[in-house]
């Protein structure tokens, strides 16, 4: 487990030696304030539910938000209760207001992957983009030094795996049919 600890602590120092700057110190505290509790995802859940053509993508989209959230923030991080970086290195000067709770998973980088795996099955079209949003979310949580490179992988992962899980239970109960009047 040392190893694995010194090699994202080598991650997370190499990040604030080599890419901080005012620019990207800007960007992710406004990245992280935008996904603060997955509120840009739900709100787009919300929205899709509004209309007919995809009001089964809401759905699927918002229950894979709550599976990775119950998995990940209810479930591992109280089981896992890993140390955040930034607690282990007190020298580190954080961008913004030290996140509480445990490190593992990253809940921001599940609520992100589960999103972008839904909305690339369903909603192709912001399907992209929401894929790039995570990538900016995964690395928003490494750049702040409020996880480590395992605790957003796994994250990453398992809000993978959620939305996956919604999708596959979408298509078993056949809700798409289920919600636009055809035989189930």
């Amino acid at each position: 487990m040392e190893a694995l600890l010194n090699f994202d602590t080598s991650i997370l120092d190499w990040i604030q030696s080599t890419l901080r700057c005012g620019f990207l110190d800007s960007f992710v505290v406004i990245l992280n304030y935008v996904m603060t509790s997955g509120i840009l995802w739900i709100v787009l859940g919300v929205i899709l539910l509004f209309f007919r053509k995809t009001r089964a993508a809401g759905i699927v989209l918002l229950a894979a938000l709550a599976l990775a959230f119950l998995t990940g923030d209810v479930l591992l991080k109280h089981i896992i209760n890993r140390p955040r970086p930034f607690t282990v290195n007190t020298d580190i000067v954080l961008l913004m207001k030290a996140p509480s709770g445990s490190s593992f998973p990253s809940t921001h980088s599940g609520l992100a992957a589960a999103a972008a795996t839904v909305l690339l099955a369903k909603k192709r079209s912001i399907g992209f983009a929401a894929l790039a949003l995570t990538g900016c979310v995964a690395f928003s949580r490494l750049y702040l030094y409020f996880h480590y490179p395992t605790d957003v992988f796994c994250g990453l992962i398992l809000g993978m795996l959620c939305g996956l899980l919604a999708l596959w239970i979408g298509k078993k109960t056949k809700l798409e049919n289920r919600l636009n009047g055809r035989k189930a």
